[in-house]
């Protein structure tokens, strides 16, 4: 199994952050997770530095953890410029309630697009564009001959959001999604090699303003808290994304895990990082 880390961006628009997404890759099958804005370029990216399971042709699945616009506003860009690159098959998109509606709206918008690729003389083909969604719950969502994928449920906001949990013959990784910390997130991590968690900085945070506080302490975790999280379940590697530091650098965030006890392997996570 390898990781490649595609975009580790949050809604600010950082240039050199993309929105979030990652690709899971086993047996040079790619297994996406979330959609953010830049994504296809992302994946093209490092395909051309050598990852060739991200041609485009190749981005046939991805699992989506909610639908706040950073993980969501590169969908249209996965469904159709892949197709346009000559990707045949249709994309499957595993994601929380809400997603059908989202992706029969992205097809409505583009119908005139699809017709004059499809009628006119651009060689089209007529699958590439189609995507067969699977609304989930928590639980096992997806399984092939390369990983068995389970859906767990976190806490961010009103509706569903999951985190994710992919197993293969020889790695088990688990993507966090965006989620305020709980306890039942120990058992959902417990026992794996990698685990890809978004964070925000204690030190950053202290300077936020009071109503932003309120959202940011009731949605998302703290450093102090990962650290506390990572202390019990002790990942093979804890790899830091969508970091909210409010101008406190990587290197600052990992030194805030390490004072707040937690002395494991920390990578803070950037664009296109292989794992």
């Amino acid at each position: 199994m390898k990781i490649v880390l595609l975009g580790t961006g949050t809604p600010n628009a950082e240039p050199d952050r993309a929105g979030s997404s990652l690709a899971i890759i086993v047996n040079n099958q790619p297994y996406l997770v979330d959609m953010g804005p830049g994504i296809v370029r992302r994946a093209n990216a490092a395909y051309q530095a050598g990852i060739e399971a991200l041609a485009m042709p190749n981005l046939t699945t991805a699992f989506l953890t909610h639908l706040h616009t950073d993980h969501t506003l590169g969908y249209a860009d996965l469904i159709f410029t892949p197709w346009v690159l000559e990707r045949h098959a249709p994309l499957t998109v595993y994601g929380p309630r809400g997603l059908k509606a989202m992706t029969r709206h992205l097809l409505a918008a583009y119908q005139a697009d699809v017709r004059e690729r499809i009628a006119g003389l651009e060689p089209a083909n007529p699958g590439g564009f189609q995507v067969m969604v699977r609304e989930v719950t928590p639980g096992l969502v997806h399984r092939d001959e390369n990983v068995t994928v389970r859906a767990f449920a976190v806490r961010h906001g009103s509706w569903p959001a999951y985190g994710y949990r992919f197993e293969s013959a020889d790695r088990t990784v688990v993507v966090s999604g965006d989620t305020a910390p709980t306890e039942e997130l120990v058992d959902h991590y417990a026992g794996c090699d990698v685990l890809i968690h978004e964070v925000y900085s204690t030190a950053g945070f202290a300077g936020r303003p009071l109503t932003w506080q309120r959202y940011h302490a009731s949605v998302h975790t703290s450093s102090a808290e990962l650290a506390a999280i990572a202390q019990v379940v002790q990942p093979g590697l804890l790899v830091l994304v969508h970091q909210l530091t409010w101008g406190v650098g990587g290197e600052a965030l990992i030194a805030e895990i390490r004072a707040a006890g937690y002395h494991g392997a920390v990578l803070s996570g950037c664009d296109l990082d292989v794992i």
